[in-house]
């Protein structure tokens, strides 16, 4: 063994004795315990035990009408891919022959840019239509993507909630717009803000049911408790069919312990509600917003096309067996 390995102390008779780290160990330092330490325990998370009960509550839902989805993407906790499951999700949804329109609720407007909009050229959009001041087809902008429009946002959406809290119908101004569109359209995809406020409460009103994306984090489950109360709230006052479309897994990395154990304990909490198909963390993703394109557009081959395609074929077939 090296000589940086050894270690000298003296014998009962003075004499240099050497030891090894592993004698160390076994012998036990002065003042520690001499049984080893026990690995770290798994990762538990306690998220509040009223979500079982909201949970079931808001399942309880009736049947769907057989015109038009209409679907919300949301959760108030940004950077869990929202935006992004809103975009490729409808260029998923496009290119299986289903005709969609993408509602960007969202007043920084990224999914408008993410389906190659410029902003700042758009002169009606969803704030006219949330004010009654224009027809949602005066609004729509159909994009280059195969069977995929959208209603775009912009910046005055900001300032809607405002607006809204004067008007009577405030919590049902999106609804009321587009009910007169689903025979138009196979999916209406709705992407929030990444808040619960006004914007988020029109969205959900006007829905039949509410994807959640949920990041592969440690702290996933904070706020869906929160979320899922909303979604009982308008379901309760203003939605009755309102229910949850599932539960998105994103940014998933396999080669993280971290990971598996978030997707183990998620999986406790929303048995049965969860796609089979997560979205992994990649970097083509993250590269295909800046485009202006959904990422099977920008690179057919990657694992983000993919992991959207057999999203968007899953929701697909599940509407089926409803």
């Amino acid at each position: 063994m090296p000589s940086f390995c050894r270690y000298r102390k003296k014998g009962p008779a003075g004499e240099a004795v050497e030891e090894t780290p592993h004698k160390i160990t076994e012998k036990g330092r002065k003042g520690t315990s001499k049984t080893p330490q026990r690995p770290p325990q798994a990762i538990v998370f306690h998220p509040p035990p009223v979500l079982y009960l909201e949970l079931r509550q808001v399942s309880r839902c009736k049947e769907v009408s057989p015109l038009g989805k209409i679907i919300s993407i949301a959760n108030q906790k940004g950077g869990v891919g929202k935006t992004t499951t809103a975009v490729n999700l409808a260029g998923g949804l496009g290119e299986l022959g289903k005709k969609v329109l993408l509602c960007d609720l969202d007043p920084q407007g990224n999914a408008t840019s993410g389906l190659g909009i410029n902003k700042r050229e758009v002169e009606v959009s969803c704030y006219d239509v949330l004010i009654n001041r224009a027809e949602v087809q005066k609004a729509v902008v159909k994009t280059q993507f195969k069977n995929v429009s959208v209603l775009p946002s912009h910046i005055s959406l900001a300032g809607a909630e405002l607006e809204l809290v004067e008007l009577d119908n405030r919590t049902m101004a999106l609804r009321a717009a587009l009910l007169r569109e689903k025979e138009r359209y196979d999916y209406i995809l709705i992407d929030c803000p990444p808040s619960l406020g006004l914007l988020t409460v029109n969205a959900l009103a006007a829905s039949d049911t509410i994807l959640i994306p949920l990041q592969c984090e440690y702290y996933a489950l904070e706020g869906v408790s929160q979320l899922i109360s909303t979604v009982r709230t308008v379901k309760r006052m203003y939605n009755d069919q309102l229910d949850i479309e599932g539960v998105l897994l994103t940014m998933y990395d396999s080669r993280l312990n971290l990971t598996v154990q978030v997707v183990d304990e998620v999986k406790k909490y929303f048995a049965g509600k969860i796609f089979t198909t997560v979205i992994p963390r990649a970097v083509r993703i993250s590269e295909a917003p800046s485009f202006g394109q959904p990422i099977m557009y920008y690179d057919r081959s990657s694992k983000g096309t993919e992991a959207y395609v057999s999203l968007a074929k899953e929701l697909v077939r599940n509407n089926r067996k409803r």
